[in-house]
């Protein structure tokens, strides 16, 4: 449905998106993830015609022109920013957007109706923008995106800086176009945000995909093994309990002021094991690895402006 090939787009000596090259399937919600400059927002704007590419070529729905009209009809688009007109009305800004889309009479009225209900918005429908909260501005938003019925998706985004009761609503309104079997490609910093929504996942950073896959192959991939804690009664176990269970497991536990650590693929073997090795134990932990993982250790730790 979305075909990005070698995609490139520089600003003077800045390459802001470098050879990209990704797919969204029809019936796919496909997460695009990366630390601040990474070019996702970028290649959004590509995407929907606001910027031209130095090279390369989008088709969505088998058109290689976002701009053209075809393209408009089955693509819907939440940016980042705002896009809302503050001193018009819920309701105005909806038939305003709505009449862009070609729609107007009964057909207009209809869905402007139907949004309303599906952002909880409908109480506020005579209210101005710059009077609502930021999460019913979020949700505002999408309904404008959903107004004509789109088929694909752009959501750059879409919960960011907003109450988690407003999240929450947007995230389950997500899941259910995913089911009813619209296309969405997503930006998020919301690791469990991607995780919650994606059948497929792309991190990129400085312009390029670093990798792509589901999360389950991403997170076997990239992100080790689960990590048992152990934090036991007594100061420490003595060397021949410790020499007793790296025999058992095939691998070291790391002892530290009576807690132990070990990295494993079999956490609940690892526990067997502790407790056939009989010590007091006050408390076990299993960290498995998560997308957040993958990201940090594909783009690094250290702080992005």
């Amino acid at each position: 449905m979305i075909r990005v090939t070698h995609l490139r787009k520089t600003y003077g000596s800045v390459t802001a998106v470098d050879d990209l090259s990704f797919e969204v399937r029809p019936n796919e919600t496909f997460g695009l993830l990366g630390p601040n400059g990474a070019g996702k927002t970028t290649t959004m704007h590509m995407l929907v015609g606001l910027l031209r590419p130095d090279s390369g070529e989008i088709s969505i729905g088998g058109i290689t022109d976002p701009t053209r009209p075809e393209v408009r009809r089955i693509m819907g688009i939440a940016p980042q920013v705002l896009s809302l007109y503050d001193d018009m009305t819920v309701r105005e800004n909806l038939m305003f957007f709505g009449r862009l889309y070609g729609m107007h009479g009964r057909r207009l009225r209809g869905r402007v109706k139907a949004v309303l209900e599906r952002g909880a918005l409908t109480e506020r429908a005579g209210s101005l923008v710059k009077t609502l909260s930021g999460g019913m501005q979020r949700r505002l938003q999408l309904a404008c995106a959903l107004l004509h019925e789109p088929q694909v998706l752009l959501l750059d985004e879409p919960t960011v800086g907003i109450d988690p009761q407003a999240r929450h609503h947007i995230l389950k309104d997500i899941e259910d176009l995913k089911r009813q079997g619209r296309t969405i490609l997503l930006t998020t910093h919301y690791m469990e945000e991607a995780q919650q929504l994606c059948d497929r996942i792309a991190i990129m950073d400085q312009g390029r995909i670093l990798v792509m896959d589901s999360l389950e192959n991403l997170i076997q991939s990239h992100a080790g093994k689960v990590l048992v804690r152990a934090e036991l009664e007594e100061p420490a176990p003595a060397e021949t309990v410790l020499h007793s269970l790296a025999c058992a497991s095939g691998s070291e536990w790391r002892a530290d002021n009576g807690r132990l650590r070990f990295e494993t693929d079999e956490p609940l073997e690892a526990i067997r094991q502790l407790n056939a090795a009989g010590l007091a134990i006050r408390r076990i932990s299993i960290d498995r690895p998560s997308l957040e993982t993958v990201f940090l250790e594909l783009t690094g730790r250290s702080l992005r402006d």
